[in-house]
């Protein structure tokens, strides 16, 4: 079966690296709160910038392609062999969630979009950005809608 989006290299991983991952962004959020509200406002711009691991896999993937490609036009041949080597495994990564890299990155410390955008919601709630939820609504708005509005301020 194949896994759901978010899920799918949480999957993959192993479980005590899962943990350590998840252990690591409630100490983020922790010493962002114990801050206040320049270091929780800090903290978002940081993960702003913060690389998933999608997009390491994509950026190391096509510099592996690159520069296989070029040496195989020329240095040797042999090294064309890499490039479908490695879409390959960006297909099975896509389908299944796990490539090789996937365990070197994750014990990195690479979070997946999901693991990051938990962090980032859990910051925002301590920065006070959904406690008008529930005034922004009205006959024609739904819940959704105004947890949208709220979360875009």
């Amino acid at each position: 079966m194949i896994p759901a989006t978010g899920s799918r290299v949480p999957q993959h991983t192993d479980p005590e690296i899962n943990e350590r991952i998840r252990r690591q962004t409630e100490r983020n959020a922790a010493s962002a709160a114990a801050g206040g509200q320049d270091a929780i406002e800090r903290r978002l711009h940081e993960l702003d910038a913060e690389w998933d691991i999608e997009r390491l896999l994509e950026t190391n993937a096509a510099s592996v392609v690159l520069l296989t490609s070029l040496l195989g036009l020329t240095v040797n041949r042999k090294f064309l062999l890499v490039p479908p080597l490695v879409g390959g495994f960006l297909l099975q990564h896509a389908v299944q969630g796990w490539c090789p890299p996937v365990p070197l990155f994750r014990r990195l410390g690479f979070r997946t979009a999901d693991e990051i955008a938990e962090e980032r919601y859990a910051l925002k709630a301590l920065r006070g950005d959904f406690r008008d939820v529930q005034a922004n609504l009205n006959g024609d708005r739904s819940i959704a809608q105004a947890a949208i509005a709220a979360a875009r301020r």
